[in-house]
């Protein structure tokens, strides 16, 4: 990787923070976007705005052609054969309550189970918990063991038990942890669940095959992967989508209305209500080209030399002092560093670090269960990704030795 030339295309990392040079660490919240992102965005409302699939003029079959075209990429990237298994959303989020809304109305019902998992963003655990009061369902959690991986024998005592739906995360937005979905989805199926994956973590960093993964759903936000926000992807196995009721109702996802009936569209045009958001589907496009072209292994080597900078200078420094959560650092660890830093909470560290020009997240991670789980109320997050640096790296630590030179005084 050209990282000097990497850097270079991430306008907002030339700007400071308190008078720092900005260290952005924060990736696992959202990504910052190169310009040729931002410039394609632009370039859509600048050059070719209009709405899409309902003008017979130039304006909007251009228009329409780039948002579907965007929508062949996206399959393309997740290694699906069919554009119509993709959805355009707002995100991770939207997609997930789509999932659980189309379930609770269709095959979900009083009594009924799903499994998920300590680990999971609320994105993954609010949709069930709302069919659990709306409809009745069980909603159950899968235990980690002592290094934040998944219980599989945890899992399949529960899978022993008629199961509807198991939802799950492909890396952990706190440990780090790559989940082993391929055998998952396999035992889920054997008990004869659906499997819903919420990809966002792992879309942005790893190759992602959802025929390999074998699961039913998979979803990712656009806004962690170098994309604008507000655009993500459901992506759908083809008859697990024609079996969902639609999500919202109005405009473009019917096929006729009266005033005694209506009728729908096929997927994926049925959840697309109302007027999408074509520029930033269009922009998705062109950050998924972005990071193909940087290529999954250096990523991988780049992010995996990061993580090892910063938890290997804390060992050296700060000892016990900074403990950091989650596997270690291997094929099955991403790039998320938690970490608690004894004595201090995570909102002081967090500002130390802000004072600094560093910006990391503080807080539960909107993952409360896997907080509770842990012991902890908060954890500080360092998540580095592709612009980042060694020299950062090495700022992170300083930092965090003057925050614990602060609270020894």
């Amino acid at each position: 990787m050209d990282l000097a030339h990497c850097r270079n295309d991430f306008p907002i990392l030339s700007r400071t923070a308190h008078g720092h040079p900005l260290v952005y660490l924060d990736s696992a919240a959202t990504s910052q976007k190169p310009t040729t992102v931002l410039d394609t965005e632009s370039d859509f409302y600048r050059r070719s705005n209009a709405n899409v699939h309902r003008g017979a003029y130039e304006l909007s079959e251009e228009a329409t052609a780039l948002y579907e075209g965007s929508r062949a990429r996206v399959a393309r990237f997740l290694h699906s054969d069919d554009p119509d298994e993709v959805v355009f959303v707002r995100g991770t989020t939207e997609a997930l309550n789509l999932v659980a809304h189309g379930l609770g109305r269709g095959l979900l019902r009083k009594g009924d189970r799903v499994l998920t998992t300590v680990m999971e963003h609320h994105s993954n655990i609010v949709p069930w918990h709302l069919l659990r009061t709306e409809v009745g369902i069980d909603l159950e959690f899968v235990d980690i063991d002592e290094h934040g991986r998944l219980r599989m024998d945890d899992l399949e005592a529960k899978l022993a038990k008629p199961t509807k739906v198991v939802a799950l995360t492909h890396v952990s937005n706190v440990l780090g942890t790559v989940n082993p979905v391929r055998a998952i989805a396999d035992k889920a199926h054997a008990a004869g669940a659906l499997v819903v994956l919420d990809a966002a973590q792992s879309v942005p960093h790893r190759r992602v095959d959802v025929r390999e993964l074998g699961v039913d759903f998979a979803a990712f936000s656009g806004h962690k992967a170098l994309g604008p926000t507000g655009i993500g992807v459901l992506w759908g196995r083809k008859e697990r989508l024609e079996a969902l009721p639609p999500y919202m109702g109005g405009g473009e996802m019917i096929r006729e209305v009266h005033t005694d009936r209506v009728t729908y569209r096929d997927p994926p045009g049925r959840f697309e209500a109302g007027t999408p958001n074509v520029a930033g589907a269009v922009a998705l496009g062109t950050a998924l080209d972005y990071l193909e072209n940087v290529g999954w292994e250096t990523l991988a080597t780049h992010e995996r030399a990061l993580a090892e900078r910063a938890v290997q200078g804390c060992r050296e420094r700060f000892g016990d002092q900074v403990r950091f959560l989650g596997p270690p650092l291997g094929p099955d660890r991403e790039a998320v560093l938690s970490f608690s830093v004894t004595g201090i909470h995570p909102h002081d560290v967090a500002s130390i670090l802000d004072a600094e020009g560093i910006a990391v997240r503080s807080g539960h991670h909107c993952a409360q269960p896997l907080m509770e789980r842990l012991g902890v109320p908060a954890l500080s997050r360092a998540s580095p990704y592709l612009y980042n640096t060694l020299e950062e790296m090495d700022r992170f630590v300083d930092a965090l030795g003057k925050a614990i030179a602060v609270f020894a005084q």
